[in-house]
């Protein structure tokens, strides 16, 4: 495939999900072998370095780069959004240390890059043609399998020891479906996780129009209270257990797991041809086996 860029820049604005603050980020396009940058435009000499695995520092609760002063997080859903719509030059301008969560999905960006078109370049996209099997595990539950096939395809499983939410399988086989069947799918995370994730500083900007959030375990109405002030969000009736949105898609949070891993392996700085099946992902597993594919492909 040829590479690819915006026809025209676009902006999106919003919330910073674990910063709070407002936060502005520039999508542009770019020349050929540009890659996908990113430029902080709010710091001195405004730097700019491509998302590639090799700068991730963190991945508590997303994807952290980071070099120097130059630290950017949250990047998953926009990278997600850019390797599904196969643009692979642009260059985005953000001015925080955050890219803004929008909705929680890739959605909102899918839509930009509709809105102002793709242009198709001249030189050809940098491929990474799997070749042979490759199996990664991290002894901790999380499998990765990268297999050949004759187009980009990933399928992923999930198991949480929930009620709510236990296995669920998502796939997409071939980019052509991510905009309708995947990219719309939010962040999720279950409401007993959020006091501890306030206590560290995290999800400043969280609320339920950003994630979809999962009630599994009850809790007393003067705990829900608590938690609904700290958010800022209306108060919410703790007897009743369940997702606390309604569902985008039915298997919405495996879908999530598969838009965050496509963000996370667009970091290998190249398309892929090839098959990947990953069981339990996470930032943290996904972005080491980036990395360790980027040593193999160097």
């Amino acid at each position: 495939m040829k590479q690819r860029t915006l026809t025209s820049d676009f902006t999106v604005s919003g919330k910073g999900l674990h910063t709070g603050i407002v936060i502005t980020a520039r999508f542009c396009p770019a020349p050929e072998n540009t890659g996908i940058r990113i430029c902080r435009v709010d710091l001195p000499d405004k730097p700019v370095f491509e998302a590639l695995a090799d700068y991730v520092t963190q991945t508590r609760r997303g994807t952290v780069l980071e070099n120097g002063n130059w630290r950017v997080s949250t990047v998953e859903h926009a990278l997600s959004a850019l390797f599904g719509m196969g643009i692979t030059n642009v260059l985005i301008e953000v001015d925080a240390p955050e890219v803004p969560i929008l909705d929680g999905s890739a959605r909102p960006y899918v839509e930009q890059i509709l809105r102002v078109g793709i242009t198709e370049q001249s030189a050809e996209a940098n491929e990474w043609v799997v070749s042979e099997p490759l199996h990664f595990d991290n002894g901790k539950g999380s499998t990765m399998d990268i297999l050949p096939a004759e187009q980009y395809e990933v399928s992923v499983d999930v198991d949480y020891p929930s009620p709510i939410l236990h296995e669920q399988h998502a796939e997409l086989n071939g980019l052509a479906g991510y905009a309708e069947n995947v990219s719309k799918a939010r962040t999720f995370c279950f409401l007993r996780e959020v006091e501890w994730l306030l206590r560290l500083g995290l999800i400043k900007g969280g609320d339920i129009n950003n994630a979809l959030v999962i009630y599994d375990k009850p809790i007393s109405q003067r705990v829900m209270n608590k938690i609904s002030d700290k958010l800022n969000q209306p108060r919410l009736d703790a007897s009743k257990l369940g997702y606390l949105s309604p569902l985008i898609y039915e298997n919405e949070p495996a879908l999530h797991k598969l838009l965050d891993l496509m963000g996370d392996l667009a970091l290998l700085g190249v398309r892929i041809r090839g098959r990947i099946e990953a069981r339990c992902p996470g930032h943290g597993f996904n972005t080491a086996c980036a990395k360790q594919i980027r040593q193999m492909l160097k």
